[in-house]
């Protein structure tokens, strides 16, 4: 019986119980919530549901508790149900009835987790876009890990999910870009505003080496061919980057496209037709504060250039355009105030604002020796991808960037993820896997085919919490994808590791005969726990990006 079963179980007999007692049905949730207990003492799982509901039907919580405990102590698969404080129930699963979880994953395969909650809908899930002008710092590289998962996690709940890279070739910041290159070729300082780091003298060398003449251009010709190569070679380089670090894109998006097409134009000529652009001052600005911004933002400035809302106005609606229903943005710590002014920008064209979703994700710190690590190799002003990844490691990378909410700012702490043993977190669920595949290999040498398990003698504390851990993974997944929250795959799967480690490790809970001894039943039993389990791991693994290895 999984924790959904369960659930449903709940509510049928909460319903058939009510309704004998002459009460109303129609108040119990559409959804009964179970949990599982923090105390392994009181029960397998536990249910608010009688409190919830109780005075609403026009019973005493604690009492409709009982009535409850009652009529599931009858039901087939459940061992007990107790009621506890004033109105909680605690029950207790039969061993048998906790094999149907083995029975699921093992059936189900890759697809357990996997769900059709989200199913027909596209979604466009936007992350990293960063500046095209120097390689991705760690605000990225959080995007990169995160955003990926976070695509799979959605995806493994049926949505049709393109992961899209915004690549902002617009603007002065490649002019800055450009005059660096310039300045890098000529042997001159880096400007004032420029971009300064060894990656820049190595484009610059490389676009000398290819045009041999292109510092002796004319000025605005020699700008133009740095700005062009020079953009060129950095988003190669990001491209290539990004791939070795696991995260590729289905669409890789021009800003200047926009701008090229008339795309910006028609948006802000549709708006000012709405009456949702207005004129002040000489420029044109966006009514925002109608639609819950908290200021009206410029779109068109006085002197007639565009500012840069104004291609995510037309980006906007370019995404709508294409079919999506819903726009998902990544954006880093310093872009709160998009929220208000892309939703505001969805209402003004009269869309639905709740198309638009904004996650901002906070501050990463690389921590060596105690210290904080502040100067890239390369970079120069920062640390970026490439210097995580040479330090712990793509598994380590993505894992620790996932690992907490993106609400708050983490510490990658070098010397502990480069450890091999159980204080890094990732060895830790890591090992758990190749643990698994180490006891499925030997398992080879025995005749388990010739046995059939009998789960109802896996009775034990240790068994029993592993098969009940096993059993949260489809409602981790499908929470992760409801609230954006990839981390919750991270914090199961050290939870699903600590569950089987000991059990592993516990000399009572031997999977293999010694010796010439025969396998029996309940060696049969736990060796589909195990298998169950390695599933279970790689599947989590899989959702995150990270490998799952045979062996360590």
């Amino acid at each position: 019986m999984t924790p959904a079963d369960l659930a449903d179980l709940l509510r049928a007999t909460a319903a058939k119980v009510l309704v004998e007692r002459g009460l109303d049905p129609e108040v119990l949730p559409d959804e009964v919530n179970v949990e599982r207990p923090r105390n392994p003492d009181h029960g397998d799982y536990a249910t608010n549901v009688a409190l919830q509901v109780g005075k609403k039907a026009g019973a005493n919580p604690r009492e409709l508790a009982g009535w409850l405990a009652e009529a599931l102590g009858a039901v087939d698969g459940v061992a007990s149900a107790e009621v506890a404080g004033p109105g909680f129930l605690n029950i207790r699963l039969a061993a048998a009835a906790q094999g149907v979880i083995l029975q699921n994953v093992l059936v189900a395969g890759t697809a357990y987790g996997t769900a059709e909650t989200l199913s027909g809908t596209k979604i466009n899930l936007e992350f990293v876009s960063a500046n095209p002008t120097g390689p991705i710092h760690l605000g990225g590289t959080r995007w990169a890990s995160v955003g990926d998962a976070l695509g799979r996690i959605l995806a493994a709940q049926g949505a049709a999910v393109t992961r899209e890279y915004y690549f902002n070739d617009n603007g002065a910041q490649i002019d800055r870009f450009a005059n660096s290159l310039v300045a890098a070729a000529s042997g001159a300082p880096t400007p004032e505003d420029g971009y300064a780091g060894s990656y820049i003298n190595e484009i610059a060398d490389t676009i000398v080496a290819q045009h041999p003449d292109a510092v002796g251009l004319p000025e605005r010709q020699r700008h133009e061919l740095f700005r062009r190569e020079g953009v060129e070679l950095m988003f190669a380089h990001i491209k290539q980057t990004l791939h070795d670090f696991g995260t590729d894109f289905d669409v890789y998006f021009n800003e200047s496209s926009l701008f090229a097409s008339g795309a910006v134009e028609k948006a802000v000529e549709e708006l000012k037709a709405s009456g949702n652009l207005y004129e002040k001052d000489g420029a044109w600005w966006i009514a925002s504060t109608e639609y819950g911004d908290d200021k009206d933002r410029v779109v068109i400035k006085s002197d007639g250039t565009s500012a840069y809302i104004a291609g995510d106005i037309a980006y906007f609606q370019n995404k709508r355009s294409r079919g999506f229903d819903l726009c998902i943005y990544m954006l880093g710590a310093d872009h709160h105030g998009y929220i208000g002014r892309l939703k505001a920008a969805a209402a003004a064209f009269g869309d639905n604002p709740d198309t638009v979703e904004v996650l901002i994700g906070q501050m990463v710190n690389l921590v060596k020796d105690g210290a904080a690590v502040r100067m890239s190799k390369r970079a120069g002003t920062v640390v970026t991808l490439d210097d995580l990844v040479e330090a712990i490691g793509v598994d380590a990378a993505r894992y620790s960037l996932v690992r907490s909410s993106v609400n708050s700012s983490i510490d990658i702490d070098l010397d502990l993820w480069t450890k091999q043993n159980n204080e890094n977190p990732i060895y830790y669920v890591q090992y758990a896997h190749a643990r698994t595949c180490r006891i499925i290999d030997n398992a080879a040498a025995f005749d388990f085919a010739s046995v059939a398990p009998d789960f109802g003698l896996m009775s034990s504390d240790r068994e029993g919490d592993l098969i009940r851990t096993l059993g949260e993974y489809p409602r981790v997944v499908a929470t992760a994808a409801e609230m954006r929250e990839p981390h919750r795959v991270v914090r199961y799967l050290e939870e699903l590791a600590g569950a089987y480690h000991p059990f592993q490790s516990d000399d009572d809970m031997r999977v293999l005969p010694r010796g010439d001894e025969p396998v029996t039943p309940l060696n049969s039993a736990r060796l589909e726990l195990v298998k169950a389990t390695r599933q279970v791991l790689a599947n989590g693994l899989g959702l995150l990006g990270v490998s799952a290895p045979e062996r360590m």
